[in-house]
């Protein structure tokens, strides 16, 4: 069987440890050519090194230092990778941080705002960057890392969960302005890994992080979280030919069919299943007046 990425070229963002690293890991076994950003440029390294040992003899496994963050640094990136690869056909904007733990009163500003620049506004630059080349091709595959943040409050990291709602209505938003342009636009999920984040939660201790969700977290590093492995597949999935045409949505890893989805694209395409919507009692099968 032909890889379900041969030929494809990936730019994925925070890219040298935890998931970005497990999806870089997955798109070369996949076939696809990737090119890996990350801000820690020694991590980024040998992160490379490491796709490189699976790649194959003519795969280009590629890297470079990034703050998502800042516009000239993404612009530089982009006009990189278009320069080593002539063509650029999926986006996966993963790098992502927690931001300051803490009562919204309490935590510092500065440090909350950043939060916000390297969640959102860094997913929406790279989609400024590379959507004009997508448009000119008619075809590429926008895939934003969401999570819990997005579809819950997370108290006291107000930071992380109002990037995360934002960077998913966000991504609704973008696939109406290109959906007839051949680009899918989608979020996902990946469920509650254990990667760095979760040891800055724990690090951070019950006081500043809440004392439920430090015992969540404590629960979730014994029980080892969600597989990175199954996040990693639905960007393969989300990426490949398989799932042209499904776009606009929030796709959990671990709890939705993912695999499935395919059979029911038409019905997809006009519902809003795996969206984020507003609630009215009628939808709880409540009669309040209207």
């Amino acid at each position: 069987m032909t890889p379900p990425l041969e030929g494809r070229v990936a730019i994925i963002t925070g890219a040298n440890q935890g998931l970005g690293l497990a999806i870089a890991h997955a798109y070369v076994l996949a076939g696809a050519h990737v090119f890996l950003c990350a801000r820690n440029a020694d991590l980024l390294e040998k992160a490379r090194a490491e796709v490189s040992g699976k790649a194959g003899i003519d795969q280009i496994v590629a890297a470079h230092s990034l703050d998502v963050s800042k516009r000239d640094e993404v612009d530089e990136v982009v006009r990189l990778a278009l320069a080593q690869f002539g063509r650029i056909h999926i986006l996966v904007n993963n790098a992502g941080v927690y931001g300051p733990k803490g009562l919204i009163e309490a935590i510092d500003w500065d440090t909350w705002t950043q939060a916000i620049e390297i969640n959102l506004y860094g997913s929406i630059l790279m989609c400024r960057a590379l959507v004009p080349h997508f448009r000119a091709h008619r075809y590429g595959k926008i895939i934003q890392l969401s999570g819990g943040g997005a579809t819950n409050p997370l108290p006291r990291l107000s930071a992380y969960a109002a990037s995360k709602a934002a960077v998913v209505r966000f991504a609704e938003t973008l696939a109406e302005e290109v959906r007839d342009d051949g680009i899918d636009v989608n979020s996902m999920a990946p469920g509650a890994l254990n990667t760095r984040l979760l040891d800055e939660v724990l690090d951070a201790g019950p006081d500043k992080v809440g004392h439920d969700f430090y015992a969540r977290a404590l629960r979730q590093k014994e029980q080892g979280g969600a597989p990175l492995h199954r996040g990693a597949a639905l960007a393969v999935f989300l990426a490949s030919a398989a799932s042209d045409g499904i776009t606009g949505k929030l796709i959990s890893a671990v709890w939705d069919p993912w695999e499935h989805l395919p059979a029911y694209r038409e019905e997809l395409q006009d519902t809003d299943i795996y969206t984020l919507r507003r609630i009215v009692p009628a939808d709880r099968g409540l009669t309040w007046p209207t």
